[in-house]
């Protein structure tokens, strides 16, 4: 017994040595030229896949309408900005656009409230009927636009709200809350409930928990989805043009639609108006990019 404990503490000790031994570098095994360059030229065609319809719309926006017409491509040709001054000086763009942000920031903001809220729910408490809420938030998603207009119309209809800002409000958070209260329910799950159990003991009760623990700490989750009701409600077409009926109620997707009647369509001011559509998108996306992979991910991968 006295020859083997120390012939196990010598193993221990070679062991732990070999452990503090400096590894081999991992050696990265070398591209050949052939797979690199299929591999760079893959990468450019898909960059310009994906940027040359931007370039094409924000060059043609800057055309006059004689040269967008002609059979003739011509990137840079005669450039002015009276397509802009028509738009904004001459159409009713300035109030579809003011309708839009409105129409587009109530539903963000409601969405998270009631995303954010349904989602802790889910992820933290056991009550009746949870399964088939969350089953419910799931086959909600699976019905296509089409068929869901007669009946919100109807509803809408029998609310007085047709030709309202609010009934687009209400369409779009049928869609983007359920959503996002699944995706947001798995991000919380990441979250560990100890921390509910911690500021319980300070004192804290579930919404004080929700809000000054969990909430901070979900960040990432509600950037995305933030972004995601934002997207739903910005230049959405179908909802808007069932529902809105004067032009001056209009939202950007609606109104965009008076641009290509059936015989004369007009491209020039169609194409301002796509540049200044995805301005706002843009920026909010710039703001919430941060957190965007971070909450996709985690959100994506639990429950």
């Amino acid at each position: 017994m006295a020859e083997v404990l120390p012939q196990a503490i010598q193993t221990t000790i070679e062991g732990a040595e070999a452990l503090d031994r400096p590894r081999p570098p991992h050696v990265r095994r070398k591209r050949s030229s052939l797979a690199s360059l299929g591999l760079h030229a893959t990468l450019v065609v898909a960059t310009f896949c994906a940027l040359f319809p931007i370039a094409w719309v924000l060059l043609s926006s800057i055309k006059p309408a004689s040269e967008i017409r002609r059979s003739e491509i011509h990137l840079f040709a005669s450039p002015t900005l009276d397509n802009y001054r028509t738009l904004l000086g001459d159409t009713d763009f300035p109030y579809w656009f003011l309708n839009s942000v409105i129409v587009a920031a109530f539903t963000m903001v409601f969405g998270i409230a009631m995303s954010a809220t349904a989602g802790y729910a889910l992820s933290r408490f056991n009550f009746p009927g949870k399964r088939s809420l969350m089953w419910t938030f799931l086959l909600t998603q699976m019905f296509p636009v089409a068929i869901l207009i007669v009946p919100i119309y109807t509803i809408m209809a029998n609310l007085g709200l047709i030709d309202t800002k609010a009934s687009l409000v209400i369409a779009y958070l049928t869609v983007a809350v359920p959503f996002c209260a699944w995706m947001l329910r798995g991000y919380f799950d990441t979250i560990p409930r100890e921390l509910d159990e911690a500021a319980a003991l300070d004192g804290l009760g579930p919404y004080g928990t929700f809000w000054r623990v969990v909430l901070p700490l979900a960040r990432p989750g509600i950037a995305v989805t933030a972004f995601y009701t934002f997207l739903t409600a910005w230049a959405e077409v179908a909802y808007a043009i069932a529902f809105m009926q004067s032009s001056r109620n209009y939202t950007l997707g609606a109104g965009l639609q008076q641009f290509v009647p059936q015989f004369s369509p007009r491209w020039e001011l169609l194409t301002a108006g796509a540049v200044l559509v995805t301005l706002p998108a843009a920026l909010v996306f710039f703001f919430a990019q941060r957190h965007l992979v971070a909450g996709l991910t985690a959100g994506g991968t639990k429950g």
